[in-house]
């Protein structure tokens, strides 16, 4: 009779696991790095303050973005929905960007 107990030899749900958790830390590091720098572009342009004061704020801001994003992709019920959110949030920020970057350009800023 065979030995229905024991694990697989390649790892099985141990290494899926694993590779479950670790393309959730590439998309929190990679997507909240870029979310958060686009959020710190966007305000740079669009608060209004001075733009030293203006940049210094949204590079503060930042770090709370990056953090949310972190928590956001963590608390997502699966990676792809995650992958989606993240992307998602990454297109409408980088438009308004884009908006924003172009008006200015065109106003003489």
């Amino acid at each position: 009779m065979p030995n229905t107990t024991s694990t697989p030899i390649h790892g099985g749900p141990r290494l899926v696991g694993g590779a479950r958790i670790a393309g959730r830390v590439a998309l929190a590091t990679g997507g909240g790095y870029g979310i958060a720098a686009l959020v710190t572009a966007l305000l740079s342009l669009t608060l209004p303050l001075s733009r030293p004061e203006a940049v210094t704020t949204a590079t503060l801001l930042s770090f709370a973005v990056m953090a949310g994003v972190v928590v956001l992709v963590f608390a997502m019920r699966s990676l792809l929905r995650a992958t989606v959110m993240t992307a998602g949030a990454a297109i409408l920020i980088g438009g308004s960007l884009w908006l924003v970057a172009s008006a200015s350009a065109g106003a003489g800023f």
